[in-house]
């Protein structure tokens, strides 16, 4: 593994316990253990037990000072209606259409994961392009996701009746239009664009008003990209904190311009400076 590499176990409590102590024996660091929630669990027909409506994953770095990693938490919390993510994953069993079956119409593998789940760890720890391995390949769940979303695939399975259907599952998948898997964009790692770039690019001109979205408070574009707030001079967000008699202000999302559709934050311009060299 690369030193930026992480680890996906998965497995019942027949197994998952030794398996997390034996890694942990060889030195993998524990990032989180994740739940999968079964919505419809197979049912203990005998009664002597709890119904298994579970099973853990295990997701791991090399080592304790593994640097490096991906985790899209940025593009997990927006997708989580701007919550963060959970431990906690509620997803069905594999089932209907997705669930293979040979030409007797039987199960062509008895615990053949459902691809929502291995969407979900593709997600949250991969990017487009990335080399996804999967040294138990079964039918292929994780290759057919990993082609879907854009990532290299390595797949290792012993059984030819497994290897075969994995083979013919993964060719039949059409990876998703580029756009919808571009890696979000969070506002630490977009390119820095200046406040004086909007007025040098003529978005907004020497002479413009700046005002909150109440329209309490306005200030002067200069020509060299700082504003006026009455007799003071300074940065749109050491000039947006004067005017709320506040320590700090983000600038972005305090100051608008006025057009003819109403008020816009300064903002939405910079988006469409770093949406030109993103596309650049």
């Amino acid at each position: 593994m690369k030193p930026s590499a992480t680890l996906w176990v998965i497995g019942s409590y027949h197994n998952i316990f030794r398996v997390g102590a034996i890694m942990q024996d060889l030195g993998f660091w524990v990032l989180n253990d994740i739940v999968w929630r079964k919505t419809n669990p197979m049912p203990n027909f005998r009664g002597r037990r709890f119904t298994n409506a579970h099973e853990t994953m295990i997701w791991a770095a090399r080592d304790e000072n593994a640097k490096g990693y991906t985790f899209n938490y940025e593009a997990l919390k927006a997708a989580n209606e701007d919550v963060q993510a959970r431990s906690d994953w509620l997803i069905p069993l594999c089932t209907g259409d997705e669930r293979l079956k040979g030409g007797d119409g039987k199960k062509v593998h008895p615990t053949q994961k459902p691809e929502g789940l291995l969407a979900r760890v593709l997600l949250s720890s991969s990017k487009p392009g990335d080399l996804v391995i999967d040294p138990f390949n079964g039918t292929g769940t994780t290759g057919a996701v990993a082609k879907r979303l854009g990532r290299r695939y390595i797949g290792f399975e012993r059984d030819k009746t497994y290897a075969a259907a994995a083979e013919a599952r993964i060719a039949a998948i059409e990876p998703l239009p580029e756009a919808t898997l571009a890696p979000f964009m969070t506002a630490r790692g977009a390119p820095r664009v200046a406040f004086s770039e909007l007025v040098e690019r003529g978005m907004i001109s020497p002479g413009t008003k700046l005002v909150d979205s109440k329209k309490k408070h306005a200030a002067l574009v200069r020509a060299d990209g700082a504003i006026m707030l009455g007799d003071k001079v300074g940065s749109i967000h050491r000039m947006g904190a004067l005017a709320q008699g506040a320590e700090a202000c983000n600038g972005w999302s305090f100051w608008h311009v006025e057009t003819k559709k109403g008020l816009r934050l300064i903002d939405e311009l910079r988006a469409e400076i770093r949406s030109e060299m993103a596309a650049g």
